[in-house]
């Protein structure tokens, strides 16, 4: 039996990131796959969120993934460009979003044969990681989806024809994540349970033993 994980996810989040080697490794060793459910960031789904915040939120964000990065031993730079296109002294967001819209398409395209995942986890590493600056480049993405054992030009073509489809796709995505339980990434879900945040790994990965999760032979 493969147990399947909902995962919705965003490309800013610094957390989704933090939880994709373990991810990685659990579809790896054990009998599960990983269903990447892209959505774009909160930024994009509710700009008002963050004018409802509290004003410490944006400074214990910055301290707290820090310390997860130090404390998981993964290296760790906030990427450049910042993926949502924002006024952060205003908490205003730009009805034009050139970098997190195409990232965010492509792994929507890549999902579609299952490959969602593969796209992410490479991408995203590229993207955080602090070896790259320009992320949003061609040249770059095109690198990390190779990487991924994946095609560009494939995932290129998918976009051009079928963006209509990939949208509306990313959008029942972000209203199963709410019915799912929750709004914020990452969210796991498994069996319409949902763990949220990437410190529930542990949380999750008990509940599926429980239920007969083996390991791969």
């Amino acid at each position: 039996m493969v147990f399947v994980i909902d995962l919705y996810y965003s490309f800013r989040s610094p957390y989704c990131y933090f939880l994709n080697d373990r991810l990685s490794n659990l579809e790896k060793d054990w009998d599960v796959k990983i269903n990447l459910r892209p959505v774009y960031p909160l930024a994009i789904r509710d700009p008002e969120f963050f004018l409802r915040s509290d004003p410490l939120r944006r400074a214990y964000h910055i301290l707290d993934s820090k310390r997860v990065a130090e404390y998981l031993n993964i290296p760790y730079r906030r990427p450049i460009p910042d993926p949502v296109v924002s006024d952060l002294e205003n908490d205003t967001f730009s009805e034009d979003q050139p970098f997190i819209t195409p990232v965010t398409r492509l792994a929507a395209a890549a999902s579609l044969n299952g490959d969602g995942f593969k796209f992410a986890n490479s991408v995203m590493k590229m993207m955080w990681d602090g070896s790259t600056d320009n992320w949003h480049e061609n040249k770059h993405l095109e690198k990390a989806t190779e990487t991924a054992g994946l095609n560009w030009q494939t995932l290129c073509g998918i976009i051009k024809n079928n963006w209509k489809e990939l949208d509306k796709n990313i959008s029942i995505n972000q209203e199963e994540q709410r019915a799912a339980g929750h709004w914020g990434v990452p969210l796991m879900v498994l069996d319409g349970e949902p763990f949220y945040g990437q410190d529930r790994f542990l949380e999750l990965h008990s509940r599926m033993i429980n239920k007969g999760l083996q390991r791969r032979e």
